[in-house]
Protein backbone atom coordinates (compact mmCIF):
# COMPACT_ATOMS: atom_id res chain seq x y z
CA UNK A 1 0.00 0.00 0.00
CA UNK A 2 1.35 3.16 -1.22
CA UNK A 3 0.88 6.19 1.50
CA UNK A 4 2.33 9.81 1.42
CA UNK A 5 3.71 11.87 4.24
CA UNK A 6 4.43 15.45 3.85
CA UNK A 7 4.67 18.95 5.45
CA UNK A 8 2.73 21.80 3.94
CA UNK A 9 2.14 25.44 4.05
CA UNK A 10 -0.84 27.21 3.96
CA UNK A 11 0.39 28.58 0.19
CA UNK A 12 1.48 25.22 -0.77
CA UNK A 13 5.22 25.44 -0.68
CA UNK A 14 6.68 22.31 0.84
CA UNK A 15 10.22 23.12 0.22
CA UNK A 16 13.16 25.86 -1.03
CA UNK A 17 16.61 25.26 -2.09
CA UNK A 18 16.13 21.25 -1.35
CA UNK A 19 15.65 21.73 2.28
CA UNK A 20 12.87 21.93 4.47
CA UNK A 21 11.69 25.50 5.47
CA UNK A 22 10.62 24.91 8.99
CA UNK A 23 11.45 22.72 11.92
CA UNK A 24 8.79 21.72 13.77
CA UNK A 25 9.80 19.29 16.48
CA UNK A 26 6.67 17.45 16.63
CA UNK A 27 5.92 16.94 13.41
CA UNK A 28 9.90 15.26 12.99
CA UNK A 29 8.73 13.13 16.11
CA UNK A 30 5.17 12.25 14.40
CA UNK A 31 6.96 11.42 10.90
CA UNK A 32 9.61 9.17 12.98
CA UNK A 33 6.81 7.07 14.64
CA UNK A 34 4.57 6.45 11.80
CA UNK A 35 7.80 5.70 9.17
CA UNK A 36 10.07 3.96 11.57
CA UNK A 37 9.84 0.11 10.34
CA UNK A 38 8.64 0.80 7.00
CA UNK A 39 9.85 1.16 3.74
CA UNK A 40 10.74 5.15 2.64
CA UNK A 41 10.97 6.20 -0.63
CA UNK A 42 12.32 9.68 -1.72
CA UNK A 43 13.81 11.01 -5.19
CA UNK A 44 17.88 12.12 -5.39
CA UNK A 45 17.36 15.68 -4.45
CA UNK A 46 15.24 14.66 -0.83
CA UNK A 47 17.90 11.91 -0.28
CA UNK A 48 20.89 14.86 -0.85
CA UNK A 49 18.75 17.52 1.42
CA UNK A 50 18.42 14.69 4.38
CA UNK A 51 21.97 13.53 3.35
CA UNK A 52 22.46 9.94 4.45
CA UNK A 53 19.61 6.89 5.01
CA UNK A 54 17.13 7.07 7.44
CA UNK A 55 17.73 4.77 10.59
CA UNK A 56 15.32 1.78 11.04
CA UNK A 57 13.67 2.28 7.74
CA UNK A 58 14.28 0.48 4.19
CA UNK A 59 15.34 3.43 1.84
CA UNK A 60 14.90 3.82 -1.66
CA UNK A 61 16.33 6.50 -3.73
CA UNK A 62 14.49 7.12 -7.08
CA UNK A 63 17.16 8.82 -9.60
CA UNK A 64 17.28 9.69 -13.71
CA UNK A 65 20.99 9.41 -12.88
CA UNK A 66 22.11 5.66 -13.98
CA UNK A 67 25.30 6.07 -11.93
CA UNK A 68 23.93 7.56 -8.44
CA UNK A 69 25.17 5.59 -5.55
CA UNK A 70 23.41 6.20 -1.64
CA UNK A 71 24.89 4.53 1.24
CA UNK A 72 22.73 2.39 2.95
CA UNK A 73 19.63 3.40 -0.08
CA UNK A 74 18.33 1.04 -2.89
CA UNK A 75 18.93 3.20 -5.97
CA UNK A 76 15.86 2.68 -8.45
CA UNK A 77 15.19 4.67 -11.49
CA UNK A 78 10.96 4.96 -11.45
CA UNK A 79 8.22 4.67 -8.83
CA UNK A 80 7.09 1.47 -10.30
CA UNK A 81 10.66 0.25 -9.82
CA UNK A 82 10.38 1.24 -6.07
CA UNK A 83 7.12 -0.10 -5.64
CA UNK A 84 7.89 -3.39 -6.82
CA UNK A 85 10.71 -4.12 -4.56
CA UNK A 86 8.04 -4.56 -1.23
CA UNK A 87 4.71 -6.37 -1.34
CA UNK A 88 1.48 -4.94 -1.60
CA UNK A 89 0.67 -5.42 2.08
CA UNK A 90 3.90 -3.64 3.34
CA UNK A 91 2.85 -0.02 3.55
CA UNK A 92 5.02 2.21 1.82
CA UNK A 93 5.66 5.92 2.34
CA UNK A 94 6.90 8.38 -0.51
CA UNK A 95 8.74 11.27 1.84
CA UNK A 96 9.32 13.72 -1.35
CA UNK A 97 10.26 15.56 -3.10
CA UNK A 98 7.30 17.47 -5.69
CA UNK A 99 7.84 15.53 -8.23
CA UNK A 100 7.75 11.84 -6.57
CA UNK A 101 4.75 13.06 -4.49
CA UNK A 102 3.28 13.91 -8.11
CA UNK A 103 3.93 10.45 -9.93
CA UNK A 104 2.73 8.70 -5.82
CA UNK A 105 -0.29 10.97 -5.61
CA UNK A 106 -2.66 9.24 -8.08
CA UNK A 107 -1.73 5.97 -6.49
CA UNK A 108 -1.85 6.40 -2.49
CA UNK A 109 -4.33 4.88 -0.60
CA UNK A 110 -3.31 7.15 2.47
CA UNK A 111 -1.67 10.40 3.04
CA UNK A 112 -0.29 11.80 6.52
CA UNK A 113 -0.42 15.48 6.16
CA UNK A 114 1.06 18.09 8.70
CA UNK A 115 -0.86 21.46 7.55
CA UNK A 116 1.46 24.50 8.68
CA UNK A 117 -0.89 27.78 9.05
CA UNK A 118 1.42 30.37 7.40
CA UNK A 119 2.56 31.12 4.03
CA UNK A 120 6.05 30.31 2.84
CA UNK A 121 8.49 31.37 -0.01
CA UNK A 122 10.64 28.77 -1.42
CA UNK A 123 10.61 26.38 -5.01
CA UNK A 124 8.83 23.32 -4.08
CA UNK A 125 5.20 23.38 -4.01
CA UNK A 126 3.19 19.82 -3.26
CA UNK A 127 0.62 19.18 -6.49
CA UNK A 128 -2.72 20.12 -6.51
CA UNK A 129 -4.81 17.14 -5.04
CA UNK A 130 -8.79 16.73 -4.94
CA UNK A 131 -9.85 16.76 -1.00
CA UNK A 132 -13.17 15.14 -2.36
CA UNK A 133 -11.18 12.08 -3.25
CA UNK A 134 -10.43 11.71 0.20
CA UNK A 135 -11.77 10.95 3.30
CA UNK A 136 -10.18 12.60 6.94
CA UNK A 137 -9.83 9.73 9.52
CA UNK A 138 -7.84 12.04 12.13
CA UNK A 139 -7.42 15.27 13.27
CA UNK A 140 -4.95 16.99 15.60
CA UNK A 141 -4.86 20.43 16.12
CA UNK A 142 -1.55 22.46 17.57
CA UNK A 143 -1.73 26.36 18.09
CA UNK A 144 1.73 26.24 17.72
CA UNK A 145 4.56 24.18 18.77
CA UNK A 146 7.41 24.02 21.41
CA UNK A 147 10.00 26.06 19.60
CA UNK A 148 7.59 26.87 16.21
CA UNK A 149 5.41 30.33 16.45
CA UNK A 150 2.85 29.08 13.90
CA UNK A 151 -0.38 26.92 14.41
CA UNK A 152 -0.26 23.37 12.32
CA UNK A 153 -2.13 20.90 12.11
CA UNK A 154 -1.68 16.57 11.49
CA UNK A 155 -4.39 15.24 9.28
CA UNK A 156 -4.49 11.38 8.05
CA UNK A 157 -6.70 10.40 5.24
CA UNK A 158 -7.67 6.81 3.50
CA UNK A 159 -8.39 7.55 -0.27
CA UNK A 160 -12.35 7.51 -1.01
CA UNK A 161 -13.38 4.00 -2.77
CA UNK A 162 -14.02 4.56 -6.87
CA UNK A 163 -17.10 4.67 -7.23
Amino acid sequence: MLSIIVAIARNGIIGSGNSLIWHISEDLRRFKAITSGHPVVMGRKTFESIGRALPGRTNVVITRQSSFLAEGCTVVHSLEEALALFPESEEVFVIGGGEIYAQALPRAQRFYLTEVDADYEGDTRFPDWDRSQWLLTEQEHHPHGEKFPSPFTFLTYARKPAR
